[in-house]
């Protein structure tokens, strides 16, 4: 009899099932097959937060199918991911199909034909102690989200059909945001004025070539900010009167390390920042690359190790083997003697590699066109980077110039800084993401020829003001990387923490930026005053700490749930009877209330979003919520968004019944000049095209600039 090996993923059972052929069969599970309960707490408080699993009524299928298989092989292994959700995934798996206690568990950090079949001859027990922390996990959100979510909704009056929602993580991130959208608001600029000289060799013709910038910096040698104009000027009026000299020249050599392979936070920031990809999408084109890709002629191949990782940890033989790889397509001078080894964090739980190609010899470029666009960009900006970490430092010569203008009441000093590239090193490879800070924007990448006592001519002088900007709004990336440095969540759940505040329409994007909208800042408010240790950074870190305590078996998952919830109960009670919420003011339209002339505002019922006014219940007028979306190709009238009876989206003419145009896809205010059908809107900005819904046609056209399209 065949062995039988599940996974939780199709995909992946897909991938792994065409490396062992007909050694093996390979199942699915699809994900968690046991939960708590939706609509009870689930837990027994009064016996130690024992959880009270049920199967997912979607799952019985499942069950059924894999009960069936399960008896009809010799073996059976279970093959979840590595981390402590795929463990509890593989517990919840042999409880439920019946697997005997034993060496069931099989593992492993790529899906590879070596990987899989040395993981199918060493497997294990199933780790209890990942499990309970998994548990731990779970009962604590569950006690969190059930617990404190009714009063949230009770409370606080947003308008909204769905009630609102709190959690355990999700909070303390939601606080991060709207603590940074208060230091904004609070910010006050401080004027500062940046000076520069325009200097040139003595007696050299003032050619582009031989000028070069010298930034004011000091006076008599202690270093000065100017923080006004009057300032300014007078010091721009030295300037003027000055002799300039070369007054040091500072030589040397600098080197730029690589950065280490990507954990999951490093690849949500940086695919945000390269690709402009956002943390959730990222994680899913990287599953996809995990679990296995269709190659154009070769069919499903894994592509990168396993994507949960805090580790910069690289195993010792893929590291030797990359050493090979760049001495011989690179040359030997890029390749160190022995493998560059990176210092994981010490709050990293380090249970795997970093993320890595499974294999180098699958370059980007033999994928380019095989693969999807998204899979071949992320991919190559994986390859890259760790194929980067493994080699030589760049190294750069720089110079720092000092120069003296003197003759008048004081002795100014300025500075030119350069440098340009020795070796190349890493960088031929992989280059960082991060913008330039000011000062290293007014470095030359060439280095002037100066040398000490050097006499030198002003050509012209430049003073810009400047304001101290407060500090950017979050995006992506780098809420991502706060999270990780207050110890918010854990690499799996970065991407799912920024997806459910959005969904929860507690934060909004405008352009790449988190903002809280104003639904968000009144439930943190809330949040803070009735529940402060779940919006404590600290504790929140803390608490995160003591699970990876359960993890490693230093501490009872019971213990820990028993000392946080009787203080969680106490906030409970006290929040529940107290007074105090809010309310979300109602959004107000453009529509004027015929009746009383308020402008009416936009009101959640049982049906959907409709207009009332405001100054009810002296007035009762209420309208339906109409929201255009652009313009009728047929008759010119306006195109509004509308709900089927059986809820799917759709548009038409709100000149119906006179006009009876209706659409899918969002429509294109013009028939297709080419067959006389209507077109849907495709792409946005600079890329916004119209394309032909008739496929037959096929007509394409680029979208009129926004000035030109309101005419």
């Amino acid at each position: 009899m065949k062995d039988l090996i599940i996974v939780e993923s199709p995909s992946k059972a897909k991938t792994i099932q065409k490396y062992l052929g007909g050694d093996a069969d390979v199942l699915a599970s699809k994900g968690h097959v046991c939960d708590l309960p939706q609509r009870t707490l689930g837990i027994d408080i009064e016996h130690g937060f024992k959880p009270q699993y049920v199967i997912s009524p979607e799952k019985e299928e499942t069950i059924k199918r894999l009960s069936q298989a399960v008896g009809k092989h010799a073996n059976v292994y279970l093959a979840t991911d590595p981390d402590r959700e795929g463990e509890a995934i593989s517990w919840h798996l042999k409880n439920t199909l019946g697997i005997k206690d034993g060496k069931v568990r099989i593992e492993f950090n790529e899906i590879s034909p070596k990987a899989v079949r040395a993981a199918m001859q060493n497997p294990r027990e199933i780790d209890m102690n990942l499990v309970d922390s998994q548990q731990a996990r779970r009962v604590l959100d569950r006690l969190v989200g059930y617990k404190i979510s009714p009063i949230l909704s009770r409370k606080i009056k947003s308008g909204k059909k769905t009630g609102l929602s709190a959690g355990r993580v999700q909070s303390a991130a939601l606080k991060m945001i709207v603590d940074r959208e208060n230091e904004i608001r609070n910010f006050v600029p401080e004027e500062y004025w940046n000076i520069f000289a325009m200097l040139l060799k003595a007696g050299a013709s003032p050619t582009k070539a031989n000028i070069f910038k010298a930034a004011f910096n000091d006076i008599a040698g202690e270093k000065v900010k100017v923080g006004n104009e009057a300032e300014a000027e007078r010091i721009m009026q030295l300037m003027r009167r000055s002799r300039y000299a070369v007054d040091e020249v500072k030589k040397s050599v600098s080197t730029a390390k690589p950065a280490p392979p990507f954990t999951t936070s490093t690849l949500q920031q940086d695919a945000n920042h390269k690709l402009n990809m956002s943390a959730d999408k990222a994680m899913r084109v990287a599953q996809q690359l995990y679990e296995g890709v269709e190659i154009a002629g070769e069919g499903l191949h894994a592509l990168i190790t396993y994507i949960r990782t805090d580790s910069v940890r690289v195993s010792p033989d893929f590291a030797r083997g990359a050493l090979t790889f760049i001495e011989e397509n690179y040359g030997k001078e890029y390749a160190p003697s022995v493998p560059n080894v990176y210092k994981t964090g010490a709050n990293a739980q380090d249970a795997h590699e970093a993320i890595r190609p499974i294999s180098l010899a699958r370059t980007p470029k033999s994928l380019e066109g095989k693969i999807d666009r998204d899979q071949f960009r992320l991919y190559k900006l994986i390859y890259e980077r760790f194929l980067a970490s493994q080699m030589k430092a760049a190294q750069y010569n720089t110079m720092r110039v000092h120069i003296t203008g003197s003759g008048t009441e004081c002795e100014l000093g300025f500075v030119v800084k350069g440098r340009s590239v020795k070796f190349k090193g890493f960088t031929v490879v992989y280059t960082a993401a991060a913008a330039k800070a000011e000062e290293e924007q007014e470095e030359m990448d060439t280095l002037p020829d100066l040398n000490e006592g050097e006499q030198l001519s002003l050509y012209d002088i430049s003073g810009e003001q400047k304001f101290t900007k407060p500090p950017a709004r979050y995006n992506d990336a780098t809420l991502v990387k706060a999270m990780e440095e207050n110890g918010i969540g854990r690499p799996s759940t970065y991407a799912s923490i920024i997806s459910v505040l959005a969904k929860r329409e507690y934060t909004e994007k405008e352009s790449k930026s988190i903002k809280p909208t104003q639904l968000g800042e009144i439930v943190c408010e809330y949040m803070e005053k009735n529940f402060p240790d779940i919006m404590n950074l600290g504790f929140t870190a803390r608490l995160e700490g003591a699970l990876d305590k359960v993890a490693d078996g230093e501490q009872h998952w019971e213990e820990l749930i028993g000392a946080f919830y009787p203080r969680l109960q106490k906030f409970i009670d006290r929040a529940y009877h107290s007074g105090g919420g809010g309310k979300l003011p109602d959004e107000e339209s453009d529509v004027v209330c015929e009746k009383c002339g308020a402008k009416m505002v936009v009101k959640e019922g049982k049906y959907g979003k409709f207009l009332a006014c405001p100054n009810y219940p002296e007035c009762k007028n209420i309208k339906r919520f109409v929201e255009v979306v652009g313009k009728c190709p047929k008759c010119g009238g306006d195109i509004v968004k509308k709900t089927s009876r059986a809820g799917k989206i759709f548009y038409g003419c709100d000149n119906y019944p006179k006009c009876d145009f209706t659409c899918w896809d969002l429509p294109a205010p013009k028939l297709c000049p080419d067959c006389g059908g209507a077109m849907r809107v495709s792409g946005r900005g600079e890329k916004k095209t119209y394309v032909c819904m008739n496929k037959s046609c096929g007509h394409r056209e680029a979208a009129p600039a926004p000035a030109e399209e309101n005419k």
